[in-house]
């Protein structure tokens, strides 16, 4: 009954998804803990509602189709912190476009050869390549090349939250404390989300992220179709 009732409800799914996004920033907030993601707990919290209630996720899908089309205007958006930086972009670009370069050919090589390893098929491997540049570029290469959209989608997004989750750990580790090499690895390696954390980091950062997310699509839809060929 409950299944049939809520999702006649208006802008139920719109509601649930902004609600449990509220929830993980509370969480956030609170425990001031890395783990603490709030787009994480969101997934989760919505999940178990979906769980809870019976709603078909495909139903829940439908009311956020606008949320899905801000995807790409959201993308555009980076280009605000992109333009306050510019001085100091343009003086890094070649340094930039190196470390692009060099993250995109590794993401693609290290799932190509992981895929290989693990005897996966065609299907899946072509799914799991895109996983380092956004939804909005991801989900479209992996369709037109015979993989699997939703499998890529959820990908991408388990490598964004991982990439926010580990991002600094990783940079202390490799000791990145340079804002142009910390902002060029979590741009190239985690998309949108891991440019989210950049930012907080520091504005610098943020924009190298922002504009290295960017060259790692162009990227990467330029090679994709060539690593696809030896899959």
């Amino acid at each position: 009954m409950m299944a049939d009732f809520l999702p006649g409800l208006s802008l139920f799914s719109l509601a649930l998804t902004f609600g449990a996004f509220q929830v993980g920033l509370w969480c956030q907030k609170k425990t001031r803990s890395p783990i603490c993601n709030p787009i994480l707990i969101g997934a989760a919290l919505v999940i178990i509602v979906l769980l809870l209630t019976g709603i078909d996720p495909e139903t829940y899908t439908e009311g956020t189709t606008g949320l899905s089309w801000l995807l790409t205007p959201a993308t555009i958006c980076l280009a605000v912190p992109m333009h306050r930086q510019l001085k100091a972009l343009k003086k890094n670009l070649p340094a930039i476009f190196v470390g692009v370069f060099a993250g995109t050919i590794t993401s693609l090589a290290v799932v190509f050869g992981l895929c290989r390893l693990l005897t996966l098929d065609r299907t899946i491997a072509v799914s799991l390549l895109p996983k380092s540049i956004t939804t909005a570029i991801g989900m479209v290469l992996s369709e037109e090349n015979g993989g699997i959209a939703s499998l890529t989608n959820v990908v991408i997004l388990l490598t964004g939250i991982i990439g926010n989750l580990m991002g600094t750990t990783f940079c202390k580790l490799f000791r990145l404390s340079d804002p142009v090499s910390r902002g060029v690895a979590l741009g190239t390696a985690s998309h949108l989300i891991g440019t989210a954390k950049a930012t907080e980091i520091d504005p610098l950062s943020g924009a190298v992220s922002s504009l290295s997310l960017v060259i790692a699509g162009i990227l990467t839809v330029l090679l994709f179709p060539l690593v696809c060929n030896f899959v």
